[in-house]
């Protein structure tokens, strides 16, 4: 079971946006984080942020037993809103410490604001209460997948460790950072009982809002997988050397390269997604020029020491800090991407120093 949060101050604006993330997060690729900079979300308090974001995670990480409970109470699918209302209510109801009576209540008290949703109050009602009246039970790693992916990852590894993957899904996996200043990873280390890591990058146990967690509002560090560190470090960049991030957003690997004295032009195509590196800039005290443009179209006349660019791509080894990312691909697309996809494309020599530059 997921560990709980106190109970928000407002619980219906909590698991309103709650809905609203876990609603994004199915629509689009990114939707998640563009909804974390916007209302509903933006505009609760920070109890009530940790809380919506627990319960939306929650939601997409069990999504796939979720709906399994589901299909087996519902003779005739109801509207898209109502499906995702039921979703969260099972979510509350069997992942997290919310009473089942709350459960229901809430998701209940949800449907009554919407007109499409309003006339299934019944329904929402009574399906809730009968999957809460089933016996616990653990659930089905294949279910926390889709099919069609899980199949292939039983083609490729066996059953046994397509279930020991598939079975990780449903955990929340440890936050690494990457401190501003590499000089003061064991201080940092020490003051969110971090394990230290090669790089160096943190690896801190706890969860909850990073906003509150020591050296955050100083911009002492920011959010980063370990793995997605190397690429800017294999870099090598020397201070005062000229570095284009591409399809930088959301920008770690700009802080990175502007934390060790580059000259960074940081581009993406993406606005909303570019407002968040806008942030972590001005939180860490690092600068970087910010470009808005499609790549494949972006043209400039200067050259740069070195060219970095993390590729979009099916992002389904990323699940576990991101489980949206296995109900966005369809399989017909996910197996082979296009050489390059819109938004980026792969300059000459990326990733090296070409001479003269």
């Amino acid at each position: 079971m997921t560990p709980s949060l106190a109970e928000p101050s407002d619980g219906l604006a909590a698991r309103d946006a709650a809905l609203s993330l876990a609603q994004a997060a199915l629509d689009r690729r990114g939707g998640l984080e563009e909804a974390l900079e916007q209302p509903p979300f933006s505009k609760l308090e920070p109890r009530d942020r940790a809380f919506a974001r627990m319960l939306a995670m929650t939601l997409l990480r069990r999504l796939g037993a979720i709906d399994s409970r589901l299909q087996a109470r519902l003779v005739k699918e109801p509207p898209e809103s109502v499906v995702m209302l039921l979703r969260l209510g099972v979510a509350q109801a069997l992942y997290l410490d919310t009473p089942a009576f709350a459960a229901v209540d809430t998701t209940v008290r949800l449907a009554e604001r919407g007109k499409t949703t309003r006339p299934f109050k019944g329904l929402i009602n009574g399906v809730l209460r009968g999957i809460l009246r089933e016996p616990l039970r653990e659930d089905d790693p294949e279910r926390l997948v889709p099919g069609w992916l899980f199949a292939r990852w039983r083609a490729a590894y066996g059953e046994v460790d397509a279930r020991a993957i598939a079975a990780m899904v449903a955990f929340e996996p440890a936050t690494d950072l990457t401190p501003r200043d590499t000089a003061e990873a064991a201080e940092l280390a020490a003051a969110l009982e971090a394990e230290v890591l090669p790089g160096p990058s943190l690896r801190v146990r706890q969860h909850g809002d990073v906003a509150g967690w020591p050296g955050y509002a100083e911009g002492r560090w920011w959010v980063q997988d370990a793995a997605a560190a190397i690429p800017a470090r294999l870099l090598r960049i020397v201070v005062g050397e000229t570095a284009l991030d591409l399809c930088a957003a959301p920008g770690g690997k700009t802080l990175e390269l502007a934390a060790d004295g580059a000259n960074v032009t940081a581009l993406d195509r993406s606005g909303p997604r570019l407002g968040r590196l806008r942030q972590a800039l001005q939180r860490t005290g690092l600068a970087a020029e910010i470009v808005t443009a499609d790549a494949n179209s972006w043209r400039d006349p200067r050259r740069f020491a070195a060219v970095l660019m993390d590729a979009p791509c099916s992002a389904t080894g990323t699940f576990r800090r991101h489980p949206d990312v296995l109900w966005a691909p369809s399989p017909p697309t996910s197996p082979a991407l296009p050489a390059f996809r819109p938004g980026c494309w792969t300059p000459p020599r990326t990733g090296s120093r070409p001479e003269g530059g």
